[in-house]
């Protein structure tokens, strides 16, 4: 690890052993009854459906749950990505070994938070990416992930900004449950020093990546990256909900504030592979141009909506 990076690492690893949360103890509750987030946070609130209230509950309550889930799975497999890299490193006491594993306390201790949380909700929805060819497929995707570092790093970030926007907007919102928005208070908190580490430590994995690990990250991470968004607002939550399950999943997917929250979540990760010197300045590929919504130079495209007026992708 280099001079620069090095205090900023252990800066990172004194905060950790000075706030260590137990949420069993410090994050107390349980989650109401009814509808846990409002209308206007809804996956569906562009597609003008006519909702019960029953249905808009049900909703609220599954899409809570399928993100909880997938969040538990994703620090699964981030504890794994760095248990992997902390077996591979020649330096163990390299100060980057020691922040992982605070890491790795904090990750299993919020993973225990959201199996209670999840416990409350008892969803009714069943992941289709997690079952059958669709969960082989992604059993293979993952293994292609850990075994190659940069790509790694690159979905960590990944799934530290996503769930970290989508909790930033939940927990700003008054009409959200208040155990929601404790939780998510606790977790963000938490998170900001995971994606401060996980920007330190991009630039020096990509360093040493080889030339095959950095076509992963040019070319086929913004569909792996896609791939994961889609997976939180699966088929199974609208159809446990009275809907169409696949038709309503690819019509979210397709709507303008769905679209313009995952450019919003993904476009910090652009920007730190920029920085990294991932991409030459002014040359961002294709893929990662239509995630993001940006043009060539990595700057948010606009496209004109009337006479006199533009909006932004």
């Amino acid at each position: 690890m280099n001079a620069t990076t090095t205090p900023r690492i252990e800066r990172l690893s004194a905060i950790s052993a000075r706030r260590v949360i137990e949420p069993d103890e410090d994050v107390p509750g349980a989650i109401g009854d009814g509808q846990i987030i409002p209308d206007e946070l809804l996956s569906v609130r562009d597609l003008d459906l006519a909702l019960s209230p029953e249905q808009r509950k049900v909703l609220a309550r599954e899409e809570i749950a399928a993100i909880t889930e997938e969040g538990i799975r994703f620090e699964s497999v981030l504890c794994e990505g760095f248990s992997r890299e902390i077996q591979r490193e020649d330096d163990l006491t390299d100060p980057w070994v020691t922040y992982a594993l605070h890491e790795l306390g904090e990750e299993t201790r919020h993973s225990r938070l959201f199996v209670r949380l999840l416990g409350q909700l008892r969803p009714e929805a069943v992941n289709p990416y997690n079952h059958g060819v669709q969960g082989l497929i992604k059993q293979r995707v993952l293994s292609f992930i850990l075994a190659r570092p940069a790509l790694f790093y690159v979905m960590v970030l990944a799934g530290e900004e996503i769930p970290d926007l989508l909790q930033k907007r939940t927990l700003e919102h008054p009409e959200t449950d208040p155990f929601l928005a404790q939780i998510n208070r606790y977790h963000r908190q938490e998170e900001a020093r995971h994606l401060a580490f996980a920007r330190l430590r991009l630039p020096e994995v990509w360093a040493r990546a080889p030339r095959r690990h950095r076509f992963a990250v040019r070319r086929l991470a913004p569909a792996i990256i896609h791939s994961q968004f889609r997976g939180l607002l699966h088929p199974g939550i609208y159809r446990a909900a009275g809907l169409p399950g696949w038709r309503t999943a690819i019509e979210v997917q397709r709507s303008p504030s769905v679209r313009q929250l995952r450019q919003d979540a993904i476009r910090p990760i652009l920007k730190t592979l920029v920085e990294a010197g991932a991409f030459t300045r002014g040359r961002v590929p294709k893929g990662w141009q239509k995630l993001c919504g940006v043009d060539e130079k990595g700057a948010p495209r606009t496209y004109a909506a009337a006479p006199g007026a533009a909006v932004t992708a």
